[in-house]
């Protein structure tokens, strides 16, 4: 069982950063792969990043370039850091682990945050 809790969206300008963190509960944090995902308003909730358990990454491409996904297994934390930001950015954010999903549909990963809120004004 993995607690998953996000922090660190708010309200930020075009062209701004902001790094969103995810704390996990639990000792096995580092045998997960975790992921990022975003929902904007009306839309299907879309993968933006992942991080493997042996801390290989890959992206969307809107994002490729601008956000930085990392970890910190003694910490037992996944960042997602994002920068140069648009307002097509603007979403909440989700982190996910599973054990097995590398990249995969939301349905796939089995434990989730509640999610954290990013606007990116214009």
């Amino acid at each position: 069982q993995v607690q998953l809790v996000e922090s660190g969206g708010g309200l930020v300008q075009a062209g701004g950063s902001l790094r969103l963190s995810c704390a996990a509960s639990g000792r096995t944090f580092s045998s997960y792969h975790m992921a990022w995902f975003r929902q904007a308003p009306g839309k299907e909730r879309e993968l933006v990043a992942t991080i493997t358990r042996g801390s290989s990454d890959d992206y969307t491409d809107p994002v490729k370039g601008r956000f930085t996904i990392s970890r910190d297994n003694a910490k037992n934390t996944v960042y997602l850091q994002m920068n140069s930001l648009k307002r097509e950015d603007t979403a909440i954010y989700y982190c996910a682990a599973d054990r097995t999903t590398i990249w995969g549909p939301p349905e796939s990963y089995d434990y989730w945050g509640q999610g954290t809120q990013v606007t990116v004004s214009s």
